[in-house]
């Protein structure tokens, strides 16, 4: 009677506590219709994507008749005549364009200056991994130059404007040769640089920078920007120190100081609210329009507003005639087993339909493949972590920008449609101009996170937050219910031992014995962080190939895991229970993934989809052989085949062969240099692939190989 009573007067748990005991209870289940779920709502993205939309009211696009008219385009032929006059009398002087721009830009009574910078030495260099590894001619060591390149600035002073806030148009070329698409992309910047210095509404200034790309658009952009937002206060001129040899007798006359000095000084105009890059690439072959390709993706991951894009392709589309483009995955296009779902999500679609007539679910195959195709591009460049243009040098000081790529549907020695192109294009970038100045605070009423599926349609990130929360809640269950169970094995160790010292026994088999598992997190986490800064060291070998760099990474990473065990013991010598390091690898990966998702979303989007499976399959092989042969052959293949895919260069490969369609790659040689590539941009997923990635595989690989037997025959003898 007592017990009972005592049972009755035991307040019951709360229900989240046993809602959390019953999904412990049941987590093999609940992980398998978790990550089925993440993965059939990450598939049905494509079809939850709505289309854009303007959120600032102030931008009002085309409401303004544009000024740009075939006088403007008449000028920018005459300019990109005297570019070529000017290139063939200095018989091919790389120094004609800077000058023949700044002297048209003070014809038109903008204010010119010069900036002379060297060409970007990317390394690695840990202590320096998020620092800013821009050209700054101040940090060069002194000496003489003869590799450098010159950009040309004007700056037009807005009329009716304060000069705090300024809108920045950038137009790349090649200096050490100049192609008739670039040349066709400064004639363009100049006739809108000449519409806007005549412009009377503009409450912005104007920058046009024609960027020296002859060592990178990026490098180019990125040096002007770094001085623009550092200023240096020196008592002589950086250049004084840092000479660039020539510059001095082909930019100015030999008495020319006053000149010099007034071309030298670096100019600002206000803070900038918005940037556009644009130029002329290659012909078309095939196509009835002019095409305008956007890039948006800048560094780690970060996006412009949506309404700047919005209102680019509002104005290209709806105005000029212009077909807009965002890069794709082409081999998705074309594949079959895509196919296959969008038809199996559009008769989905339509019976949601008839349920529910709001619910707009039905897309059909051609605009499901597409957007997939889109969408998964979208989602690599983000994840990649390095921008896809110039305009991510913009985005790195909070500035919104866009590069835009015209693509010509004509032959460019055909005047009349070079004519109609160039007023066109002019009209867009005005058009664009005339929004932007139309702004009273920064870009903040649209999105900043979202993946693009078309360059009309998007997905917010409260949309694509859900695959990923899918995936990542089994997580802490699964660790609860192993732990859970190891603690069980553990009292019944306690209870059946009656000697020794009970702190050990508490260690060994009681409430602290995760510690043991902890250990062997932490080594393996310090060998990963050696393993990422070993590329420091290796880059500095000289004459080596890719796969050599590789190769010694490889053997280097090896033989300081195996120093490490033989110095504070291996998982299997260290009589870990394979749950408990499980659960430690799942606890890991948790926090892991929850960080990174803040830092760079899609790296952990993609991250997920491969980590999470393989370590939640994850089994000892031993264990294995108690199971009944197709359970047990099942489990064996997906451990195996998970396992692979999950090794940093197969992952590497599949990211590899579905951007570039090909699969054809050295996976050795080409891991190196795609590490090379991520380390030298700073990209955040460098540091997930070795801090997260790589210390999840190694300890997955650990579960597979677990002597379990042995612990449990221990447990028997004890």
């Amino acid at each position: 009677m007592a017990s009972s009573a005592n049972e009755e007067a035991k307040p019951k748990p709360r229900l989240i506590v046993r809602l959390g005991i019953f999904l412990a209870s049941h987590h093999i289940l609940f992980s398998a219709l978790c990550c089925t779920a993440g993965i059939i709502a990450l598939l049905f993205l494509p079809s939850l994507a709505k289309n854009t939309y303007l959120s600032e009211n102030a931008l009002i696009p085309g409401s303004a008749n544009t000024l740009f008219s075939t006088e403007d385009v008449l000028e920018a032929n005459r300019f990109a005549k005297g570019i070529e006059a000017a290139i063939e009398e200095s018989r091919g002087g790389r120094t004609e364009i800077p000058k023949f721009i700044a002297q048209q830009m003070k014809n038109l009574g903008a204010e010119v200056y010069y900036h002379e910078f060297l060409p970007d030495r990317k390394c690695f260099h840990p202590l320096k991994f998020f620092t800013s590894m821009t050209n700054n001619m101040a940090a060069k060591p002194n000496g003489t130059y003869t590799k450098f390149g010159i950009n040309t600035i004007g700056i037009i002073r807005a009329p009716r404007g304060d000069g705090k806030e300024a809108i920045v148009l950038v137009t790349p070329y090649n200096s050490q040769g100049v192609t008739p698409n670039e040349l066709l992309s400064l004639a363009l910047g100049f006739s809108v640089f000449s519409l806007l210095s005549r412009a009377a509404w503009l409450s912005k200034d104007i920058v046009w920078l024609s960027a020296d790309s002859q060592f990178g658009e990026y490098s180019a952009v990125s040096a002007w920007l770094n001085q623009y937002h550092n200023p240096m206060f020196l008592s002589h001129p950086v250049n004084l120190d840092t000479k660039m040899y020539g510059a001095n007798q082909i930019l100015y006359k030999p008495d020319g100081t006053t000149e010099k000095a007034e071309l030298m000084a670096f100019k600002r105009a206000g803070t900038m609210a918005a940037a556009l890059i644009f130029k002329v690439g290659e012909t078309r072959k095939y196509g009835d329009r002019d095409s305008v390709t956007m890039y948006a993706e800048a560094s780690n991951g970060q996006m412009p507003n949506l309404d700047l894009l919005n209102v680019v392709h509002y104005l290209a589309v709806h105005r000029q005639g212009f077909r807009v483009n965002v890069e794709t995955f082409s081999c998705l296009l074309s594949s079959s087993w895509l196919r296959v779902i969008a038809e199996v999500f559009q008769n989905l679609g339509s019976v949601l339909r008839k349920i529910n007539p709001e619910w707009k679910l039905d897309v059909t195959v051609p605009d499901y493949v597409e957007g997939t195709a889109n969408l998964a591009s979208s989602m690599y460049n983000q994840a990649l972590g390095v921008p896809t243009g110039s305009h991510g040098a913009f985005r790195d000081y909070q500035v919104d920008a866009v590069s835009l790529e015209f693509a010509a549907a004509f032959h460019l020695k055909n005047e009349n449609a070079k004519s109609s192109f160039l007023l066109r294009g002019g009209r867009l970038t005005e058009g664009v101009v005339r929004s932007v100045n139309n702004l009273l605070e920064k870009f903040h009423q649209s999105f900043f996170l979202y993946f693009l599926t078309a360059p009309s349609k998007f997905i917010s990130v409260g949309v694509y937050m859900i695959p990923f929360a899918l995936l990542l809640a089994p997580l802490p269950i699964v660790a609860a219910a192993l732990a859970g169970g190891s603690k069980t094995k553990g009292k019944s160790v306690d209870e059946c031992k009656t000697k020794g010292n009970a702190d050990d026994l508490q260690i060994e088999g009681g409430s602290w014995k995760w510690l043991k598992s902890a250990k062997v997190l932490l080594v393996i986490q310090f060998w990963a962080v050696l393993v990422s800064l070993l590329p420091y060291y290796i880059s500095q070998i000289p004459g080596a190939m890719p796969i050599q760099y590789a190769v010694i990474w490889a053997v280097l990473s090896i033989a300081i895991l195996i120093v490490l065990y033989a110095m504070f013991g291996s998982p299997s010598r260290a009589g870990v229970e394979w749950k408990l390091v499980k659960a430690t690898m799942i606890t890991f990966i948790t926090i892991g993934m929850g960080l990174m998702s803040i830092i760079n979303f899609s790296t952990a989007q993609l991250g997920a989809l491969i980590l999470i499976p393989m370590c939640l399959v994850s089994r000892p092989l031993r264990a294995q052989l108690e199971m009944n042969f197709l359970p047990r052959t099942v489990l064996l293949a997906s451990n195996i085949l998970l396992t692979v895919l999950g090794f940093p260069p197969a992952a590497f490969l599949i990211m590899k062969g579905l951007s570039k369609g090909s699969w054809t790659v050295d996976i050795v040689g080409d891991f190196w240099l795609w590490m090379e590539f991520l380390w030298e941009w700073s990209s955040a997923t460098y540091l997930y692939v070795f801090l997260v990635h790589l210390p999840c595989w190694l300890l997955c690989i650990h579960v597979l190989l677990h002597p379990c037997h042995q612990h449990e025959s221990k447990m028997k003898q004890e």
